[in-house]
């Protein structure tokens, strides 16, 4: 999506374009009232419906949107096989897990296979449309509490499945690694980028890393984004991610 107005060839200003987004969850009540609500914001284009993973998937690759609000459990293909899929081939979509519950383990997987987040489906209107802003701007849609919930349960179970002799990070076959197409600089973050990654993985805005570290919105933005290109990211929970994988964080180094 358009990050802010342009001007056409006379000079008059044009609205930024509509982010495109696809709703794949199978139960039709939900979906049609999901694409009624998101109708009412200029702002969000609901530009395909699908019922199944496979059928998400399908109208990704033909349509590439801006986002897909993907449900978890759905025939055919689930939500993390979808997302994986999605992800793989589009790697600029964003995919954000619409679920009826907070199961740490469901979400762990998802956030694995590449989605940006998550909203419940019990969420008030202005709660899903939030996440979705935060989303397409580049923000981490969790709350703190929860994202420290799950970076948690992903350090332990890295720690449990290293002990046992397993690859807590083994991936589907359709998913590269998170790092296929970084130029393998993940040893060269620097010792701010790293205080910053640590607070990105809470699930902090830039903002508050700002006042957190005392500097500006823009420098944080900019470390961000310097952080994406050496972990070879596509978002900032997928930066958290990657970096639980590389042992980049530990229990002893998480911030509060």
């Amino acid at each position: 999506m358009s990050s802010g107005q342009s001007e056409d060839k006379s000079g008059n200003r044009k609205e930024p374009a509509a982010a495109r987004i696809i709703i794949a969850d199978d139960h039709p009540m939900f979906s049609y009232a999901l694409g009624r609500m998101l109708e009412d914001h200029p702002e969000f284009e609901v530009v395909a419906k699908a019922s199944d993973g496979q059928e998400a998937l399908q109208l990704c690759r033909s349509l590439k949107p801006d986002l897909v609000l993907m449900d978890l459990r759905m025939p055919r293909m689930d939500g993390i096989k979808a997302t994986r899929a999605i992800k793989a081939e589009l790697p600029r979509t964003i995919v954000l897990v619409i679920t009826v519950s907070e199961d740490l383990e469901h979400l762990a997987d998802a956030l694995q296979a590449g989605a940006g987040g998550y909203i419940l489906k019990s969420a008030l209107p202005h709660q899903i449309t939030d996440a979705i802003h935060k989303a397409l701007g580049g923000e981490f849609p969790l709350n703190q509490e929860v994202a420290m919930q799950l970076l948690m349960h992903l350090l332990e179970k890295r720690s449990s499945d290293a002990q046992a002799g397993k690859d807590p990070f083994e991936r589907h076959a359709l998913t590269p690694p998170l790092h296929a197409n970084s130029n393998n600089n993940a040893g060269a973050l620097s010792p701010r980028e790293l205080e910053v990654l640590q607070l990105i993985a809470i699930g902090k805005t830039n903002r508050q890393i700002a006042r957190e570290l005392f500097l500006s919105t823009s420098t944080v933005k900019n470390h961000v984004q310097r952080i994406l290109t050496k972990l070879g990211a596509s978002d900032r929970t997928q930066a958290a991610i990657r970096a639980i994988e590389l042992g980049l964080l530990s229990e002893r180094k998480r911030r509060r």
